[in-house]
This record gives C-alpha cells, sequence and structure tokens, in this order.
C-alpha cells in the first residue's frame, strides 16, 4: 500500500468523496491490440469504463485505466486505487519523482517511456488523495477479475468489429451513442438503471440503483446520468427500449410545460423534477431520441440491462444483510 496525497486536507473531504477504484489493462499480443477498464465505486453506485486502441502495450493500456478513472471524478475524492500492476504502482508512488526531478530521464539517462500518460497521471494525482494498493493478478479478487475481463472485451471489441447496421449513427468519434435501461424488482420496489455510452472506440458503462422506484423514474435517472457524463457539447443518439421516456420527451413535455407540468386531466406530471433535470442536461447537447423495437437489441442495450439488473441484485443484498443484522 502507497500514498499519493495531491489535496492539502485529507480531513476537507467529506465521507460521500471516498471512492473504490479497480483497474486493469491488457494487449493481445503486447504490442499489439489493447483494452483497458476501470471500476468505481462510491456507496451503492457503481460506474464502468472501458476503452481500447488498435497499437499499444501493457503498460500503456495500465496508465490509460488508472488515469481515465480518476479524469472521470469530477471533485477532489479520497480514493483507494487497486491494480496488479507493479509498473503502475511504483511508478506513481516510488519512481515518478526522479523522473520529474531529473527531466524525464531515467537513472542510465534514457527517457522514460510512456511520457505522456505519465505526465497526465501526475497532474491527475494532484487533485486526489490516493490509496495505491496493488493486488495479485488473478487471485480471487472478484472485482480484479470482473475487471481484467472487462479489458479483454475491450480488445475483443476492436479486434472484431461488428457489420454496420444502415439504422445507427456514424461510429465517429463526434458522435455518441447512449443507451439506457432499468431493471425494476416489481412494479414499484428496488430497482436499477444502467447506461452504456459510445464515443468512437471508448465505451463507458454507468449504473445506480434506488429504492421505491419504478420503471420509468429508472429509465429517466439513466438518460439523465448518461448526458451528465459528456464532459463537453456532443451529437448525441440516445437508444432506449422505454415508450414512456422517448414520447416524454420527444411529444409530451412541452405540453406538460405549457400547462404548469400538468397532464391533459389536470394532474400533476410525475417524476417533473427528473424531467427538468433531463430538459437542462438536453440543452447541452443536440440529441436525437430512437425507441428500439421489441426483440433483438444492439448489444450496448444489452450490458446496459445487464448493468442495471445487477445494480438492482446489489441493492437487494444490501437491504437483506441490513434486514438481517441483529439489533
Amino acid at each position: 500500500m502507497s500514498l499519493s496525497n495531491g489535496v492539502q486536507s485529507r480531513e476537507r473531504l467529506k465521507p460521500e468523496d471516498t471512492v473504490v477504484i479497480y483497474t486493469d489493462g491488457a494487449c493481445d499480443p503486447n504490442p499489439g491490440p489493447g483494452g483497458w477498464a476501470a471500476i468505481l465505486r462510491r456507496g451503492r453506485h457503481e460506474k464502468v469504463l472501458t476503452g481500447s486502441a488498435p497499437e499499444a502495450t501493457n503498460n500503456r493500456m495500465e496508465l490509460q485505466a488508472a488515469l481515465s478513472a480518476l479524469q472521470a471524478l469530477k471533485r477532489p475524492c479520497r480514493v483507494t486505487l487497486h491494480t496488479d500492476s507493479a509498473y503502475l504502482q511504483r511508478g506513481i508512488t516510488e519512481w515518478l519523482p526522479s523522473w520529474q526531478q531529473q527531466r524525464w530521464r531515467t537513472s542510465d539517462r534514457r527517457p522514460v517511456q510512456n511520457q505522456d500518460l505519465w505526465q497526465a497521471l501526475a497532474e491527475e494525482v494532484e487533485r486526489h488523495y490516493v490509496e495505491w494498493r496493488w493486488v495479485r493478478g488473478h487471485a480471487r479478487d472478484p472485482l480484479n477479475l470482473r475487471v481484467d475481463h472487462l479489458a479483454r472485451a475491450a480488445i475483443a471489441r476492436i479486434q472484431a468489429p461488428r457489420p454496420a447496421n444502415r439504422d445507427e449513427p456514424t461510429k465517429s468519434r463526434a458522435v455518441v451513442q447512449l443507451f439506457t435501461r432499468a431493471s425494476c424488482l416489481g412494479p414499484t420496489g428496488l430497482g436499477g438503471w444502467g447506461v452504456v455510452v459510445r464515443r468512437g472506440d471508448t465505451v463507458t458503462s454507468l449504473s445506480g440503483s434506488a429504492r421505491e422506484t419504478t420503471p420509468n423514474e429508472l429509465e429517466l435517472r439513466a438518460a439523465i446520468q448518461g448526458l451528465a457524463s459528456l464532459n463537453r457539447p456532443s451529437q448525441v443518439h440516445v437508444y432506449t427500449v422505454s415508450k414512456y421516456l422517448h414520447q416524454g420527451i420527444t411529444r409530451w413535455a412541452a405540453t406538460w410545460q405549457a400547462h404548469g407540468w400538468r397532464t391533459k386531466e389536470g394532474q400533476p406530471v410525475r417524476h417533473k423534477p427528473l424531467w427538468l433535470a433531463l430538459q437542462e442536461a438536453l440543452s447541452k447537447h443536440h440529441v436525437e431520441w430512437h425507441q428500439l423495437p421489441t426483440g433483438e437489441h444492439p448489444v450496448e442495450s444489452e450490458q446496459a440491462a445487464a448493468l442495471a439488473a445487477q445494480a438492482a441484485r446489489m441493492l437487494q443484498q444490501d437491504a437483506k444483510a441490513t434486514d438481517e443484522t441483529p439489533v
């Protein structure tokens, strides 16, 4: 366990600013096509990030995973970052100060490899209080195994690209595809939402959960969180299986707003705060909405559904554990 303290006072950070991160990177072969992944957990909320590169090395992918995870944090946090890469863990905690003092040269005066990523990571670490934990790879740590699987899946996506679909927007980096799904344990009860955000070959996955919720509320939350994750104005295509979300934002919302957020029957619109939050998020982007037909869905939609179901199960397990805890 090693520390890199980039914030002046650890005590200034609030409990809700505590984040657990697992990262991994891989190449097949090395060097060759590479993938990286990160799992970020804050309380019951989880965010999954993945990405890939057509030409990379294991070390570059390990660095990219850690860098992307820290960049995803919107405010200073107390971070515990787990990695099975000794190169990453020792580099950031032992070697980095010497490299910086020697103007990015090693002890034998050679240029430091992956200097661009090390410099970006060093800058990002300054925003946080980071505890770097090395874990043995493939040693029964469930999150380490999961993030390894995610990184290798990212490689597989670029090694075997899917056939082009005329109904899908162009996969350029200027276009963002956002896929939302929800999973509710009953009409009203515990539930989870998931969203997969694709920009070119970079894929970001987010999920969360809620108590006493509905599928409609969860679909709204997924769309809001997906749009909120975009760090610059973008051209966005949102894909949803939810008629409520699709027709609500494309047909009903303007009428609701004109009538003081009341339905044609004069009843208050349900989930008004979420509709307002969604409208605010939409104001930053150019968004086109697509309702997916019943039947076979794009792989990203199925991934979002799996994330939502997993978030719901995790909340259910937490609820059972709380109920079974002796008073």
